[in-house]
């Protein structure tokens, strides 16, 4: 009834309550014996044969009933000190049999349910099982051939029945003592298995929980590296615009007071762009708080234009060009489109050195979306493969299964293109 996971654990101690309860027990269970060997001396039927002195009687229930107070923390001793106590009181002749023989069960039960080396006690239910048998054979070829030797003659007079009364009395005794300590063994390991189990289950509750928090705290972090993914693209971008603008106003301030002005009105937009932008991407972090309808879209494909309308203004000459049949793509993949495009934008007005070009676009295919966008500046030298932007494009590529390609083009200039695989229902026909 082991199994091999079974066989390594150890079952802990009783606690404090149960050494209390087994004391309690074991006293009252020697105040019964001492009460049933009271009233089985008050009725003179000695079955066992003429009885010792009354004072031995009494201690002999007590040497039996006793150890129950140690039944759990100490098993095997209580077992193998009950077992003796019982032989010894039998062969002493002592009457009392029914709550020794109840004990008897209980330590053998108590061994099998609570024993620390299951190898061991295993071992010890077998060999007092084994001695049971043993006095019980030595008792009945004592006692089989005093009766033989001079039977009584009304010891069988009401028997009845194919088998002989005699065999039918010493088959009843042992079934019964087989199914006895059969039920004893039995019942003992069934308690084992069972707090083995109860064990498992706590084990496998615990390392439920500790993995329900290693999934919460992932959570966690994931949603920090998206909101700092998100602050980046839109910080960054407004930022680098703003940059630009704020050059070229104090490069044109004292010359061109117009252009100046026109400079930081680009500017202010670009602010008052990146404030609204925030305000959208917290929007939709409290949107389990607020009702759908009253948070704003965070920005996606369709507003790949004023990212355009923006290098415009900066000086680029910019170009969008949409090329397949739009079709309605889901809000993440949008999102993702649009943010990898202004990353490709904010990449080119840092780092790209004398960019005058830049080229966007979009393309519909039969099972992707498409993005592509190229400059023609130089590289400045300072372009980390391994920064936050770049990070963040193949973060959001990956999550949807894409594929990215960053870097320099063979006619000069730089270039990003990624391609985003739609759903099956997003897909234009062929």
């Amino acid at each position: 009834m082991d199994t091999a996971a079974g066989t390594h654990w150890r079952r802990p101690g009783p606690t404090p309550t149960q050494q209390r309860r087994d004391l309690i027990v074991g006293l009252a269970v020697t105040v019964l014996a001492i009460t049933s060997l009271t009233l089985t001396r008050g009725t003179g039927v000695f079955l066992l044969g003429p009885p010792p002195s009354f004072v031995e009687q009494l201690l002999w229930a007590g040497a039996v009933g006793l150890p129950l107070i140690w039944r759990r923390r100490f098993p095997v001793t209580a077992t193998l000190v009950i077992s003796v106590a019982f032989v010894a009181a039998q062969a002493r002749s002592v009457p009392e049999t029914r709550v020794t023989t109840g004990v008897l069960f209980a330590a053998i039960y108590t061994l099998g349910a609570w024993g620390q080396d299951r190898r061991l006690a295993r071992r010890v239910r077998i060999g007092v099982i084994a001695a049971m048998f043993g006095w019980l054979g030595i008792w009945y070829s004592v006692n089989l051939g005093n009766l033989l030797a001079d039977p009584p003659p009304d010891a069988f007079a009401d028997a009845a029945g194919p088998i002989p009364p005699l065999v039918a009395a010493l088959l009843s005794d042992a079934l019964f003592n087989i199914l006895f300590f059969g039920f004893a063994y039995f019942f003992g390991e069934i308690a084992w298995l069972a707090a083995r189990r109860e064990h498992e289950l706590q084990a496998q509750a615990e390392e439920l929980r500790r993995s329900q928090a290693e999934a919460r705290e992932h959570a966690v972090v994931g949603e920090r590296v998206r909101i700092a993914r998100e602050l980046h693209d839109v910080v960054a971008h407004h930022v680098s615009v703003m940059g630009v603008q704020a050059a070229a106003c104090r490069r044109v301030l004292d010359r061109d007071p117009a252009k100046a002005r026109t400079a930081l009105a680009a500017v202010e937009e670009s602010a008052r762009t990146a404030v609204d932008e925030l305000r959208r991407m917290l929007g939709v972090l409290r949107a389990r708080n607020q009702e759908p309808d009253t948070v704003e879209p965070p920005a996606g494909i369709s507003r790949v234009a004023t990212v355009i309308e923006r290098a415009r203004e900066i000086g680029l000459r910019a170009t969008l060009g949409v090329y397949g049949d739009p079709v309605p793509i889901p809000e993440s993949i949008s999102q993702a489109a649009y943010r990898i495009v202004q990353e490709a934008v904010t990449n080119t007005l840092k780092h790209a050195v004398a960019a005058t070009t830049l080229d966007v676009r979009i393309r519909y295919l039969a099972h992707e979306v498409e993005v592509d966008v190229t400059d023609d500046g130089r590289s400045s030298g300072t372009t980390n493969a391994d920064g936050v932007g770049l990070v963040g494009m193949r973060e959001r590529v990956a999550a949807h299964g894409g594929t990215l390609e960053v870097g320099p083009r063979a006619a000069g200039g730089w270039r990003v293109r990624t391609r985003l695989p739609l759903p099956l229902t997003e897909r234009p026909a062929a």
